[in-house]
């Protein structure tokens, strides 16, 4: 089908390392009665035409009649039930939990991505002020739940946009989150980015700070250290130079994959537990003699969560630019940490 062979190019384009990290971002395509959604916990540079979910539009745009729970819990039970009643008969794959939100725009095609120089902007304290005068034709949204909840503002403030200015927006920067792309050529998803990421480039380039992050060399004791916390935590280490990491949450996807706060200090079993009983988990990241490690349940979730630390650490920076870090508040992280939609992404990486 010549819509899915051009959404799948058009996924494998932004799922590269500029724009996302991991199962992160999602991309759809629509026609009037279909939309076709990338599955939850996969990855756009891996998408196939057979990796979509073929979803009802019908059902989605009748998401806002429901009488939906107002317990969270149950709510987001209800929301997941939906959505999978939306799926056309015979699909497999669980379906993104934007879905609703790719659906409120009239647009063909939506690309959703976590670009660090664009976070450099939602992660900022003067961020939406810098938004308004860099990009004065986009939305910007305050931090807001991911999923139902992040729909039914956004859906909000499409329609207020198009009542005012006659046409619906084509970018959304969505606070601590990342950036929505809307249009209905590839060609206006490309140059849409291409003008946020140059506009964002300049203004990190004006204000003099370094798009990449300063990674020392690992210590004499990093591969003994590394070993150490294996053995404490039963777990696989990956291993960097000391950089300066992020200590506070960011964004749903750094919250997802490394955590929101790092382990400072020597390695012993006391010291783990202790963190365990503050934080409610052993610590992903861990900064100890000068260097950085990772843990994971295998190599790749090491090193995933290590791609997650540095991504954070340049966002942080980029953010100087713009007032410094604005991170979320302890409510907005801890729906993150306990959203069984969250926990099913991350259990999709392997």
């Amino acid at each position: 089908m010549e819509l899915l062979q051009r959404i799948v190019k058009l996924s494998h384009e932004f799922g590269s390392e500029v724009y996302v990290k991991g199962g992160g971002g999602n991309t759809s395509v629509k026609n009037d009665q279909t939309l076709w959604i990338k599955p939850s916990g996969t990855t756009l540079k891996t998408l196939t035409e057979e990796s979509f979910v073929p979803m009802k539009r019908a059902t989605l745009s009748g998401v806002r009649e429901q009488n939906l729970s107002t317990e969270v819990a149950e709510r987001e039970s209800q929301v997941k039930d939906i959505l999978m009643s939306a799926v056309e008969p015979g699909a497999t794959g669980r379906p993104s939990v934007e879905t609703m939100l790719h659906n409120a725009f009239s647009a063909q095609f939506v690309v959703h991505t976590h670009p660090a120089l664009v976070n450099g902007l939602t992660c900022a304290v003067n961020g939406e002020k810098k938004s308004a005068e860099l990009f004065p034709e986009s939305i910007w949204i305050e931090y807001t739940d991911p999923g139902y909840v992040l729909f039914l503002k956004v859906d909000d403030e499409i329609k207020k946009y198009k009542k005012v200015n006659g046409k619906e927006p084509q970018v959304i920067f969505l606070e601590n989150h990342g950036v929505f792309v809307a249009g209905d050529t590839e060609e206006e998803i490309r140059e849409i980015y291409s003008s946020i990421l140059k506009k964002l480039g300049e203004e990190y380039s004006k204000a003099g700070i370094d798009f990449d992050i300063k990674v020392n060399a690992k210590s004499k004791n990093a591969p003994a250290n590394a070993q150490k916390l294996a053995n404490l935590l039963a777990t696989t280490v990956s291993t960097s130079g000391n950089f300066e990491v992020v200590n506070g949450p960011l964004t749903p996807d750094h919250i997802v994959y490394a955590k929101s706060f790092p382990f400072i200090g020597e390695f012993d079993r006391e010291k783990l537990d202790s963190f365990k009983a503050t934080r409610g988990y052993y610590p992903i990241i861990c900064v100890c003699g000068g260097d950085v490690f990772a843990c994971g349940a295998s190599e790749n979730r090491a090193e995933l969560a290590m791609e997650l630390a540095m991504d954070g650490a340049q966002v942080a920076q980029l953010c100087k630019a713009f007032g410094g870090v604005r991170f979320m508040s302890d409510a907005a992280r801890e729906f993150i940490e306990n959203w069984e939609a969250e926990s099913y992404r991350s259990a999709m990486m392997k």
